[in-house]
C-alpha cells in the first residue's frame, strides 16, 4: 500500500525536492501551498482528515542574513503559531499511526561546542539567532511531550546549509553558498561589484539537499523518537567556496572585495555526524562529492539565469 504523506512548506526548496523524491518513490504526497491554507489559521488546519502515515513540517518564516536581526518579534510570533497549530492538528487525531517529522537548526547548538544532538535542547544559542533556534527547541519538546503522553512517533532532523539545483534565488536573502553564486555570476555577466562581508576566513558546511532528503527519508522509515544531524562532514572557508564558484563560473577571484567590517555570524559551523555514521558507517562515502555538486548547482543558475 502507498504511503500517504502531508508536507508543510511544500512550495520551498527542502519541500519541492522531497515531493519530487517521494513521489519517485510512489508516495502520495498532499502538500497545500500558503495560499490553499494558512497555517496561522488553525480553522483552516483542523478540518485537514488525518489519515496520514507520516507528516512532514517544513514550514518556517525565516530568512538567511540578518533576517534574524530585524524580525525577532514576528519570527516568534508567527513561526510558534505555525509550530503549534501543526502540532495540535497532527496530535489531536485519532490516527496514532501518523509520525510526524519535524526540521531543526544548528542554531540551536552553542557555536563553541561540538554541535552534538545531545545538547541540541540544553545548549544556549548565539543571541543574534536566539528567537528562531528557540521556536525550533519548542518545536522538538512539542512533538516530544505528544510522545509522552500519547505515544505518538516523531523525528528530527539538523541540517547543515543545503545546497544544490533548483533555488529560486530573486527576491529573496539567499543563504550564503546562493549568495555567493548570485554575486559571482552578477559580476561575471553584469560587470556589478561583488562584495563580501568579512575577510572570507569564516568556515561553513554545506549538504546536497538529496543527500539530506535520502537520509532522512530512510532513517524515518527505520527509526522513531530521535534527532540526527545530517551534514556534510567538512566544512570549508568562504574563500574556498568563492574560488571554487569563480573557477566554474570563469570569473576573476581577485576583483573580490572582503568587507571586513560587515556582520558575518558565525565563525565557524560543522555538525557533528558521529550518529548518523554509526547507523550507517558508508554515510560520508555516499555523499555526493561537494566539487560535482557546486558545478551542477552553478550550472543550473547559469542556464536559467537565475542570479
Amino acid at each position: 500500500m502507498k504511503k500517504k504523506i502531508f508536507i508543510t512548506g511544500g512550495s520551498g526548496y527542502l519541500g519541492r525536492h522531497l515531493i519530487k523524491y517521494l513521489k519517485s518513490k510512489n508516495y502520495k504526497i498532499y502538500a497545500p501551498t500558503s495560499k490553499e491554507i494558512n497555517l496561522k489559521n488553525y480553522n483552516q488546519i483542523k478540518n485537514i482528515k488525518n489519515n496520514f502515515d507520516q507528516v512532514y513540517h517544513l514550514a518556517a518564516w525565516t530568512q538567511a542574513g540578518d533576517f534574524c536581526l530585524k524580525y525577532p518579534m514576528d519570527q516568534w510570533i508567527i513561526n510558534q503559531e505555525i509550530n503549534s497549530n501543526i502540532i495540535k492538528w497532527w496530535s489531536n487525531s485519532n490516527n496514532i499511526k501518523s509520525k510526524i517529522i519535524i526540521i531543526g537548526t544548528s542554531c540551536c547548538y552553542d557555536e563553541k561546542g561540538q554541535f552534538e544532538e545531545k545538547n541540541y535542547l540544553n545548549e544556549k544559542p548565539h543571541d543574534s539567532l536566539a528567537t528562531y533556534a528557540m521556536t525550533k527547541k519548542m518545536l522538538l519538546q512539542g512533538v516530544i511531550s505528544c510522545q509522552l503522553q500519547k505515544k505518538l512517533k516523531w523525528n528530527c532532523f539538523i541540517p547543515s546549509t543545503l545546497y544544490g539545483k533548483g533555488y529560486k534565488i530573486t527576491n529573496k536573502t539567499p543563504h550564503f553558498i546562493f549568495d555567493l553564486v548570485r554575486k559571482i555570476l552578477r559580476g561575471k555577466f553584469y560587470g556589478s561589484k561583488v562584495e563580501l562581508w568579512g575577510n572570507g576566513n569564516q568556515t561553513r558546511e554545506i549538504v546536497h539537499v538529496n543527500d539530506f532528503i535520502k537520509n532522512m527519508v530512510n532513517i524515518t522509515n527505520n527509526k522513531s523518537n530521535t534527532i540526527f544531524n545530517i551534514g556534510g562532514g567538512n566544512e570549508y572557508s568562504i574563500k574556498y567556496f568563492a574560488k571554487e564558484i569563480c573557477r566554474i563560473a570563469n570569473y576573476e577571484f581577485d576583483k573580490i572585495y572582503f568587507n571586513k567590517s560587515k556582520y558575518v555570524g558565525a565563525k565557524s559551523k560543522k555538525l557533528s555526524i558521529k550518529k548518523i555514521m554509526k547507523y550507517n558507517p558508508s554515510y560520508k562515502k555516499q555523499l555526493i562529492k561537494i566539487n560535482d555538486g557546486l558545478l551542477d548547482m552553478v550550472n543550473w543558475h547559469i542556464r536559467n539565469k537565475d542570479f
